[in-house]
């Protein structure tokens, strides 16, 4: 079976951030049809459409290369004010221009959202799906991930303590790999 590339993006950019610790377990998880890897944001400078032309970033020719040469992509974010970080918010708009050259056009998407309070994010993965349909990235709907109280879900070497979330996170990303072999070629 060809293995799919998903380029996996981590809204935090919090050294020891609990959304990388789940984007990392979920790596270990995915069913090896799925070649998932972590594909940097913090490096990109916010987009202005000026630099599009002779001044184009090296980051942003990076990053927008790294997304166009995966098949699918999974998002991992935190919630900060009831939306998405800034960060990924800028990651999405580097991605999608020039206008007419976005790089996220018909890739499945996949969203968690992790966050230390109780709605475990649910702001932010509500507010990612809604840029993604601008973007034609075609979002799995079920199942739904929102993980709360992220503090008490790892041990000190990132790995998930309850055998609870282990088995949801393991049933959302066999999901994905679902998700992903019916929307790719």
């Amino acid at each position: 079976m060809h293995k799919k590339k998903v380029a996996v993006l981590v809204g935090s950019l919090r050294k020891g951030s609990y959304n990388r610790m789940m984007a990392k377990a979920m790596t270990a998880l995915a069913p090896e049809m799925l070649e998932m890897k972590i594909v940097e944001i913090d490096d990109l400078p916010l987009y202005n459409p000026d630099l599009d032309d002779a001044n184009l970033p090296e980051s942003w020719a990076r990053f927008r290369k790294e997304i166009a040469a995966c098949d699918a992509v999974l998002f991992v974010t935190p919630e900060y004010n009831r939306s998405l970080p800034a960060g990924l918010k800028n990651a999405l708009d580097v991605g999608s221009r020039p206008y007419g050259k976005s790089v996220w056009n018909d890739k499945p998407g996949g969203v968690v959202s992790v966050s230390t309070s109780a709605l475990g994010g649910f702001g932010a993965n509500h507010h990612l799906r809604q840029s993604a349909v601008f973007l034609n990235i075609p979002m799995m709907q079920q199942p739904e991930a929102y993980i709360g109280k992220a503090a008490d879900i790892f041990d000190d070497a990132g790995n998930i303590k309850s055998e609870d979330t282990q088995k949801f996170v393991q049933h959302f990303i066999d999901a994905y790999a679902r998700w992903v072999k019916a929307h790719t070629a």
